[in-house]
């Protein structure tokens, strides 16, 4: 090979540096989604009213744990630093790797530049903030992690919100009946499973339409909780609908950790599950044999049948499991928040914590990560009322779902489900 050849060769441009068409669709549509946000956070930051934005960092302390800053000053900082990451993105002045961070970088500012326009002269409730985050993020967590396990081995789980329901009224009323956390706890996993069990049955074995059976669900779980309530809740409420709320339980050393001990560190067992649950559903799903064979089933479950892995019970395993982590988290509605059952109380959580199953990516830490995004967004419209922003109450009260969607919308561009997700396999 001549000296000319190996020269040429060695310049050429890697692949990998070659932006794709749709690549490049997308950065230029989320990077003016971004640059929007970005001139937004500024705008905000130029008509902050002067004086100090004072942040609570303990709940229930108005006197101490105050950290204040210059409103505006802090926040045109912070306005000037969403632009330069928005316009870092659009120009790709980071590699592709690290582009995601840019992203991160801009929701901070853009978050604390419109904290302290909405806290100028102020106190904000920042330690009530993250606490009420945690609190609206634990059902979704579970039940976006549900639909993790389901929709990585093929099967489409949009039963979440009834799985919630039945989840919420098994646990208030054996809570009420036992007076034990534990059982309350166990009963709303296992009625989450006995609904998992439906879903697995007609879409795995009767082959029925899985978003059709899905909605059927929720709708089933609906008339029935509804019913039972009518019927039994109401007319004994003192036996049946008085569930013991659980008790925080602080773990030593790291409770007294400044501002995140009390926060994250202070919970009830069901929000420490939650924790744990991230975790291990990680692991088993991408450091494990089993976690290898549903993400194969739910990809190529023809090939995954070649080399021996029984699909359909690959699938049953995996929507069973998953209607565990569903079923704890309608729990939370009523043993682990809200201390009784009403009617539709979970109020749609479980299409939400689908959402952030779609902008998680598939993934349970995104999912997580995007589940806490809603709670903030949730918490954070009842702290604005209370600190008497001039935001519009109706707003305020969209602004959670509005915030999903356009995350939803400017996020998911580029990744996609699984390959065979929704799709019933047929042996031949």
């Amino acid at each position: 090979m001549s000296d000319t050849t190996v020269t040429d060769t060695v310049r050429e441009p890697a692949p990998a540096a070659i932006e794709a068409p749709a690549d490049r669709t997308r950065r230029l549509r989320v990077g003016g989604l971004m640059l929007v946000f970005a001139l937004i956070g500024l705008g905000l930051a130029i008509f902050t009213g002067g004086g100090k934005a004072t942040f609570q960092l303990v709940s229930g302390d108005l006197e101490n744990n105050l950290l204040g800053v210059p409103a505006q000053p802090v926040a045109i900082v912070l306005g000037a630093l969403g632009i330069f990451a928005a316009v870092a993105y659009v120009m790709r002045r980071v590699p592709q790797k690290y582009s995601g961070w840019l992203a991160v970088v801009l929701g901070v500012c853009f978050i604390g530049a419109f904290l302290c326009w909405a806290a100028a002269g102020k106190t904000f409730p920042l330690a009530n903030q993250f606490q009420g985050t945690l609190n609206f993020a634990t059902p979704l967590i579970l039940g976006a992690l549900a639909g993790v396990l389901c929709e990585r081995a093929g099967v489409i789980n949009i039963a979440i919100e009834g799985q919630f329901l039945v989840g919420a009224f098994t646990a208030a009323v054996v809570s009420s009946t036992t007076g034990s956390a534990a059982a309350a706890l166990v009963a709303a996993a296992v009625s989450g499973v006995l609904m998992a069990w439906l879903l697995a049955v007609f879409s795995i074995k009767y082959l029925v339409n899985q978003v059709v059976l899905g909605v059927v669900l929720v709708v089933f779980a609906s008339g029935i909780t509804g019913y039972l309530f009518d019927q039994f809740l109401q007319e004994d409420a003192e036996a049946l609908n008085t569930p013991s709320v659980l008790s925080a339980v602080k773990i030593p050393g790291l409770g007294d950790i400044p501002f995140i001990g009390p926060i994250l560190f202070n919970q009830t067992i069901l929000v420490y599950l939650t924790y744990l649950a991230v975790a291990v559903v990680t692991f088993v799903l991408f450091q494990t044999r089993w976690g290898l064979r549903v993400r194969a089933v739910g990809e190529h479950p023809k090939a995954a049948d070649t080399v021996g892995i029984k699909v359909k019970r690959v699938r049953y395993s995996a929507v069973l499991w998953a209607g565990v982590l569903a079923g704890l988290g309608g729990a939370f509605f009523t043993v682990g928040y809200a201390g009784s059952f009403s009617k539709e109380m979970t109020a749609g959580n479980g299409f939400i914590a689908l959402a952030a199953l779609i902008m998680g990516r598939w993934h349970p830490i995104g999912a997580m990560v995007a589940a806490l995004f809603f709670g903030f967004a949730t918490q954070l419209q009842s702290q604005l009322q209370i600190i008497q922003t001039p935001i519009p109450g109706e707003l305020l009260l969209m602004a959670p779902y509005l915030a999903t969607v356009i995350a939803v919308a400017g996020l998911v561009g580029r990744v996609r489900a699984p390959k065979a997700d929704g799709e019933p396999y047929v042996t031949e």
